[in-house]
């Protein structure tokens, strides 16, 4: 049994953050999921994989993030309890849908986790998701500890249900990855046949009924307002009659909390921690900033309740200074640490603070830098180096995607020359192919081009446009922990009742002009086929097709024997300067090859000049 399974309630557990999250949900009787994966949510849609077989779950990997949304909101309006979990900028590929989902409301409950990735450790871009309950008028929920998150998710649907709208439930990387002792409460058993009742006067978002649906939707806004104001999330903590007010949000109340008492101010200061963040608790504010001299809102990303504290207050004729953001105090950049927060709270409120001497370091080692890279034997790899020599000598641009593949970008591969988001590379290779004279090669990962890269690829077939796309198949979604695709094989990780999705017929299908599939670790016939492929006018398309080398060890496949350098070298270093595969490290001049990293891909031994990699003899 799934450890999330385990019915006894009291019973105490060390959860990583998304595994709370996702026992919050199994109490709270989750009945359907539905997920695009993207850190820093994977985990929860890894938990809820491995617990579907177990369980009346249903649970599924969608395409994208807005079918995910799409087919949890046909769920809820079908009456069962739904979960939709992405990332935060897979909450642009859902916004579509979110928006008129709004009107529309559920019928049964919908919680959409959003999780927001400050200092973005796996991301491109911070972007504040709090804007997304303003922006569509839906509540949103921010919890502060992970044994908050589990108990704030069965919060999250009962208010669905209350208000027959989706709820955002807003998480921060912190949040999710942190772990804590969680105590496990009573699962409710999910109700999981659903029936929808045809109501299109209601459903179906014609004018006429969206004008009618937009009302509702404001009068649900109004009613959400006042239950944040009660809410048990929004609290108030310390000295009701100190002088100081400090407002703060998910992680940053542990960290205001500790800074308060480490200042040891507890008597001068109190704080209002706001769960439900959206709508806005107004009056609650207005009430906590009576008797304040002054207040500090601590929040990390942008100066969302800050704006609100402020507009609050001048609707309540206070004058008191209200402050943030700001080159003196919080910046809107990164993630905050105890440290930081700290020394914001001293600064505001004028208290002083001893500053610890710094560490003596002056006998201690630079530590060397270790930069992103592709894994050793990485077929990727491969690929880039079969383009770059295909491609050699010509004027070109590589518009690139989302996926381990971007580190292609970094030397001495150097293949990544534009990125916005996922399955931009498929839209903006047909861009930079008319607007420049240079050949465009373009990359994009296989479940990336699942998620969106197909639109891009019909624009360039319809307009005609002159480029090659390299679809990178290494048969799963690598980046974020392996989960599966459209055109992954079911089989292979022993699931059955999946379809697979060719992504050659795809291609065929919208009547691309070229379209040859390659095994890049037999480079040779790798660059020809690429060289074919470019010399095309029009669209062509190369698939390059080898399982990613962590996910076949996952699924217990053997290994190529490794490679290792022979007495013939001759230092010409082109394996080291061309691929850069970390497998590879030097010893004085000599070159070598650390047999438990080499893959035997191979590769290096096929670019060799000198033929002076061979496979080891033992």
């Amino acid at each position: 049994m799934h450890k999330l399974l385990v019915d006894e309630p009291g019973k105490k557990m060390l959860l990583l953050g998304n595994e709370a999250i996702a026992r919050g949900a199994i109490e709270a009787g989750v009945a359907f999921a539905s997920t695009y994966p993207g850190t820093p949510s994977s985990e929860i849609s890894l938990n809820f994989f491995q617990i579907a077989p177990q369980s009346d779950l249903y649970f599924e990997y969608s395409t994208n993030e807005k079918v995910a949304l799409e087919v949890a909101a046909a769920a809820a309006n079908s009456g069962l309890r739904s979960m939709c979990v992405m990332k935060h900028v897979g909450m642009n590929v859902a916004a579509d849908a979110l928006m008129t989902l709004a009107y529309v409301g559920v019928k049964g409950s919908l919680v959409i986790l959003t999780a927001d990735d400050p200092f973005m450790f796996s991301s491109q871009n911070e972007q504040d998701n709090r804007y997304y309950g303003k922006l569509s008028g839906l509540p949103v929920l921010e919890p502060s500890s992970v044994e908050e998150a589990k108990e704030m998710v069965g919060y999250a649907f009962d208010l669905s249900e209350e208000l027959g709208e989706p709820v955002i439930f807003r998480t921060t990387t912190r949040i999710n990855h942190s772990t804590e002792i969680v105590s496990f409460g009573e699962i409710r058993k999910p109700e999981t046949g659903g029936k929808f009742v045809k109501d299109p006067l209601n459903y179906v978002t014609v004018p006429a009924v969206s004008r009618k649906l937009h009302v509702r939707l404001l009068e649900n806004q109004k009613r959400a307002g006042q239950i944040a104001e009660k809410s048990p999330w929004n609290f108030i903590n310390g000295e009701k009659s100190a002088s100081w007010g400090i407002i703060c949000n998910g992680v940053s109340f542990g960290y205001v909390s500790d800074a308060v008492m480490d200042l040891d101010i507890e008597e001068k200061v109190k704080i209002l921690r706001i769960g439900f963040s959206h709508p806005m608790p107004k009056a609650l504010v207005q009430d906590f900033l009576k008797g304040c001299d002054r207040v500090l809102v601590a929040e990390e990303g942008e100066p969302y309740m800050e704006e609100a504290v402020k507009a609050a207050a001048q609707e309540a004729g206070m004058t008191l200074p209200i402050s943030g953001k700001g080159e003196e105090y919080f910046s809107r950049l990164s993630e905050f640490n105890p440290s930081l927060v700290r020394q914001v709270v001293a600064t505001f409120f004028g208290v002083e603070i001893e500053k610890p001497e710094p560490l003596d370091l002056s006998d201690v080692p630079e530590i060397p830098q270790r930069p992103p890279n592709l894994c050793a034997g990485c077929s990727h790899r491969a690929t880039f180096y079969a383009v770059k020599t295909a491609a050699e000598g010509m004027d070109t641009v590589y518009p690139t995607d989302i996926g381990c593949y971007t580190l292609g970008f970094l030397p001495p591969l150097s293949m990544g020359d534009f990125l916005i988001c996922m399955g931009s590379s498929t839209g903006s290779a047909g861009g930079f192919a008319v607007a420049t004279k240079q050949k465009v090669i373009s990359f994009i990962g296989d479940s990336t081009f699942f998620h969106s890269g197909i639109p891009g690829l019909v624009n360039a077939v319809f307009n005609n446009h002159d480029f090659t796309l390299v679809i990178l198949d290494n048969g799963t979604t690598a980046m974020t922990g392996h989960q599966p695709h459209p055109g992954v094989d079911m089989k292979a990780m022993n699931f059955e009742g999946y379809g697979q999705v060719s992504i050659e017929a795809v291609v065929k299908a919208l009547g691309v002009g070229h379209v040859t599939t390659i095994k890049p670790y037999n480079v040779k016939k790798s660059i020809e086929a690429v060289k074919e492929a470019i010399a095309f006018p029009g669209v062509s398309v190369v698939i390059s097709k080898e399982p990613c080398v962590l996910f076949a060890k996952g699924l217990g496949k053997k290994r190529g024997k490794p490679f290792t350098v022979t007495s013939k070298c001759k230092n010409h270093r082109d394996c080291i300067n061309a691929l850069g595969c970390p497998a590879f490290y030097t010893e004085g001049d000599a070159v070598k090859i650390d047999p438990d990293a080499c893959t035997g891909c191979s590769v290096c031994a096929q670019i060799c000049p000198e033929h002076a990699i061979s496979p080891v003899k033992e």
